[in-house]
């Protein structure tokens, strides 16, 4: 009789670890894929002038609330996964030329120049002087979406290749990029400005080079010439910091941190 009793308990029993693992798996999920993040208009600060009130008439996306994609749409990671594969797949390839500059200590700086495809909205020649991410140069794929964007609304594009990151393009002095060296974006811009001299500019980085743009143009007045605006995108403010939140396991920051450790390490060793 006994037996018949403790037979019966099971069935209940195993009904409840299945429960308590669907709930975690969904628990999981919620929490991965960001679902209980409200929606918001994106929060702006700025200075009240003629430019900002002229941005934000021509950008009414600026004032509106963000609606991502269902389901996946509030997940970092998955929008980063996705654009990763559909990007090797579905990214344009636009058609540049390689420019190739010697630097005064021996260092050969590149970058691509990608001449437009229809004339600018304004009738103006205007060129965009893009620094890519950490470790990136004109072939990767978002560099190449902006670049296609870009060309087909009038704009020149010359992209600098970091020292050091394209495969195929082997160092000639004993360095590479840094967090903050300027040199081989200061040699592109000055040779837009000669070879273009009626073009006016706008400066544009991404992540790291959003660093690098920025600090450019506040090392010399004579650096701000002929620009119409600076656009940094996903700037790292302070290295420091940075260094102390990818070190956390919060949100997955520190296998990020692994990642670009990773490709960093990668592009030393293939010049040592």
């Amino acid at each position: 009789m006994s037996a018949i009793l403790e037979t019966s308990e099971l069935p209940a029993v195993f009904d409840g670890v299945k429960l308590a693992a669907v709930a975690a798996v969904l628990y999981v999920i919620v929490r991965c894929l960001n679902l209980k993040s409200p929606t918001a208009p994106p929060e702006l600060i700025y200075q009240d002038s003629a430019l900002a009130r002229f941005l934000l008439k021509s950008c009414p996306l600026l004032t509106k609330e963000y609606i991502p994609p269902l389901i996946w749409g509030k997940s970092g990671h998955i929008q980063t996964a996705l654009y990763g594969k559909m990007g090797r797949v579905r990214s344009p390839h636009p058609y540049g030329l390689r420019k190739y500059l010697t630097m005064p200590d021996g260092a050969t700086a590149t970058f691509d120049l990608f001449e437009p495809r229809s004339e600018h909205c304004t009738g103006e020649d205007v060129t965009m002087v893009i620094c890519p991410g950490i470790a990136n140069h004109s072939e990767k794929q978002y560099i190449r979406t902006f670049v296609d964007y870009a060309q087909k609304n009038g704009y020149r594009c010359a992209v600098l290749n970091h020292l050091g990151a394209l495969p195929n393009i082997e160092l000639t002095s004993p360095r590479m990029f840094t967090y903050g060296c300027t040199w081989e974006f200061g040699a592109m811009v000055t040779y837009i400005k000669k070879t273009y001299p009626q073009t006016q500019l706008v400066v544009v980085g991404f992540s790291l080079g959003g660093n690098i743009v920025c600090k450019y143009l506040g090392e010399s007045q004579a650096n701000q010439e002929r620009v119409l605006c600076c656009v940094s995108l996903c700037q790292g403010y302070s290295a420091l910091r940075a260094q102390e939140t990818f070190m956390q396991w919060d949100h997955c920051r520190r296998f990020y941190n692994f990642l670009m450790a990773d490709n960093m390490k990668k592009i030393i060793l293939s010049h040592r």
